[in-house]
């Protein structure tokens, strides 16, 4: 019984630490996206893209974490 929730801990690490990444990262993206488009507006595709970029680390963590999830069930 103890390992069940040792898995759900594990998936919820998965998860919760992939997001708190990607907000690091999607904050420090978006300050400098912020300033590259002050100076030449042009650049507003790029920071736009380049801000979306870090939650693809989030669905990573789901499919993890799912994965993980996937051991508490037995297979």
């Amino acid at each position: 019984m103890a390992e069940t929730g040792l898995i759900a801990i594990g998936a919820g690490l998965a998860i919760g630490l992939s997001a708190i990444g990607a907000a690091i990262a999607e904050k420090e993206i978006g300050a400098a996206a912020v300033g590259a488009m002050a100076e030449k507006e042009q650049l507003f595709g790029k920071g736009l893209l380049m801000t979306v970029i870090p939650e693809t680390l989030v669905i990573f963590g789901l499919v993890i974490a799912m994965m993980i999830l996937g051991l508490a069930k037995g297979g």
